[in-house]
């Protein structure tokens, strides 16, 4: 079983200035990712793609294997990020002239994950045999019960209710945050069917605390306390 892990690491960014390169208790955010993966050891082959030197640079101080300049028309505001993710894929495939049978994506602005996690999802994808796997954790508000929309007239309703209301949180149906951290295919589901929701995805449960997606200076500082937390324990796991 060969497995590529692919990091996709742009530049610039709206909400937090340059944060791929900036300095998280003592690390490049990038940094986090490619250690997570090295820790894990299930890749045989560790591929960061970027449209900045600088961050490449960084990848390749830190151990990845394979570096990508990524083409400017993947590099983009508005770029989704699987047609990155496979054109990663076929990079690194006709590089080494070998197919990889499980590609993982780790999210860099998502470093609280642990090696652990990687782990867990990649064991789901293969015990279970499905296209793929996504992360997620349990949601704060619940689109049955606490989380509204506004119509075209201004009157708030529910996102989604049911035909019998429900009077707590507990007695609606569960719902889930993607986290943005951890995303695991099967090769030809990547490259067939480029979605992250397929007829047979599944979707592994972190914790609140490893699920904070670095979209604001706010969460910067949020994951910044937590990775100091974790230094505390010198736990290899935890970075």
């Amino acid at each position: 079983m060969k497995r590529l892990c692919t990091i996709c690491a742009r530049s610039g960014s709206k909400g937090v200035m340059n944060k791929n390169l900036r300095q998280l208790a003592g690390k490049p955010l990038l940094a986090y990712s490619i250690l997570q993966a090295k820790i894990s050891k299930l890749f045989q082959t560790i591929a960061v793609s970027s449209d900045s030197a600088e961050i490449l640079n960084i990848a390749n101080a830190w151990g990845a294997d394979y570096l990508i300049q990524r083409p400017p028309h993947l590099a983009t505001d508005h770029a989704p990020k699987i047609p990155v993710i496979q054109h990663v894929l076929h990079t690194v495939e006709t590089s080494f002239q070998q197919h990889f049978d499980v590609i993982v994506d780790l999210d860099v602005t998502s470093p609280l994950r642990y090696a652990s996690d990687i782990k867990d999802v990649v064991s789901l994808l293969e015990t279970k045999q499905v296209s793929n796997v996504i992360t997620g954790t349990p949601a704060r508000r619940s689109p049955y019960f606490n989380l509204v929309e506004v119509n075209h007239e201004g009157i708030v309703q529910l996102s989604k209710p049911l035909p019998k209301p429900v009077f707590c949180r507990q007695d609606a149906p569960k719902s889930y945050d993607l986290n943005a951290s951890i995303y695991a295919w099967q090769r030809e589901a990547l490259l067939k069917h480029p979605t992250i929701f397929n007829q047979d995805t599944r979707l592994y449960i972190m914790p609140e605390e490893r699920s904070i997606d670095i979209d604001s200076e706010l969460d910067f500082q949020f994951v910044e306390f937590l990775m100091d937390k974790r230094r505390e324990k010198r736990n290899e796991d935890l970075l």
